[in-house]
């Protein structure tokens, strides 16, 4: 039997990149695209619902598809703990539902993630830096946040000490955001689409680990595994990573 799909957000450009991903996929179908000002209902009877929208309006989509039973794969950034919770409250309240939030569906993004976390522990000092088009509206990215936070979890537990940064004085933000202690920078600038370096140093030595998208295909194979796999993971799952067997 094929999933049927909705898609919230079918207007937006990973939107519509989803919908055509779909309608080649010969086990999916599409059961609707809606997007601002539509009534979601029932979601045209789907049994996934990707949301790929803006921060302001995908928890409301969300707690809206796991409160009718419909799973969903969600693209869209800005989770925080607090929101995070909500989810779980209302996923605890209908056992059997599924929910994949992941801030990157990119395959190599994922696996940028992991080799990060890995390699961290070995370095003594650790950046990120994210570059994106300029029409996106969240600065670090939400690639960038959760990579900084694997990193960061990744050193406490082996026992790293602190970057060293000797910086005194200097311009607002010249250093970067801090995430979890790990400090992240932002590019935007018109020709990207998604890119990310992990710079690693000791003495001697670096190592950079970069990724890039150059068009938002990219992510389509990640959405489906989403899609394909959110029914047999109950309750919330946040990042990709979990269903690849990493």
């Amino acid at each position: 039997m094929s999933i049927r799909v909705a898609v919230i957000g079918a207007a937006g450009r990973m939107g519509s990149e989803v919908c055509r991903a779909v309608e080649a996929a010969e086990d999916l179908e599409l059961a609707g695209g809606f997007d601002v000002g539509d009534e979601l209902g029932d979601l045209g009877g789907a049994h996934v619902a990707v949301d790929f929208t803006v921060p302001d309006a995908t928890l409301d989509n969300v707690l809206h598809c796991v409160g009718r039973g419909i799973d969903v794969v969600v693209g869209t950034t800005g989770w925080d703990d607090d929101r995070l919770a909500t989810v779980r409250g209302v996923l605890d309240a209908n056992p059997g539902t599924g929910a994949l939030i992941a801030p990157n569906f990119a395959l190599g993004a994922v696996l940028t993630m992991k080799f990060a976390a890995e390699a961290a522990r070995f370095y003594e000092s650790v950046e990120i830096v994210e570059l994106h088009h300029p029409d996106k509206v969240d600065a670090p990215s939400g690639t960038a946040v959760r990579t900084a936070e694997l990193v960061a979890a990744s050193r406490r537990e082996a026992g790293v000490a602190p970057a060293p940064d000797a910086t005194a004085s200097g311009l607002a933000g010249a250093r970067g955001a801090e995430v979890d202690g790990v400090p992240v920078h932002a590019v935007r600038l018109r020709g990207l689409v998604a890119h990310e370096e992990v710079l690693l140093g000791s003495v001697g030595e670096t190592l950079t680990i970069r990724h890039d998208s150059f068009d938002r295909v990219s992510f389509m194979p990640g959405v489906l595994i989403g899609v394909r796999e959110v029914g047999r993971h109950p309750g919330l799952t946040v990042g990709l990573e979990h269903y690849l067997d990493l």
